[in-house]
């Protein structure tokens, strides 16, 4: 199983940035996507981006041109650099990754992200 530790996580005021870094551990053989998904209170969780390992990413029509997300392969990193934060993107962020031939999929413990108005 894959070990993922978020980080990067705060308050901060709307208009402001922040990133999050999710760090690997653990034996496996590949991972084939990495990603990150948030939960706000009283909602589903939902995705918010995700990389394949060639280097596709897609985004939620919420975040697209404000949210970049970046994975280093060689540490097995995934990044996700936040711009202009609203205060709607005020959630639990976690970061998963999708490990193997049948593409299990692991999580982090989340990381908490609230923007103030």
């Amino acid at each position: 199983q894959v070990q993922l530790v978020e980080s990067g996580g705060g308050l901060v005021q709307a208009g402001g940035s922040l990133r999050l870094s999710c760090a690997t551990s653990g034996s496996f053989v590949s991972i084939n996507a990495m990603g990150w998904y948030r939960q706000a209170p009283g909602k589903q969780r939902e995705l918010v981006a995700t990389i394949i390992s060639g280097g596709s990413t897609r985004y939620a029509d919420s975040v697209k041109g404000r949210f970049t997300i970046s994975r280093d392969n060689a540490k097995n990193m995934v990044y996700l650099q936040m711009n202009s934060l609203k205060p709607e993107d005020t959630a639990v962020y976690y970061c998963y990754a999708a490990v193997g031939i049948t593409w299990r999929t692991d999580w982090g413990q989340g990381t908490q992200v609230t923007v103030s108005s």
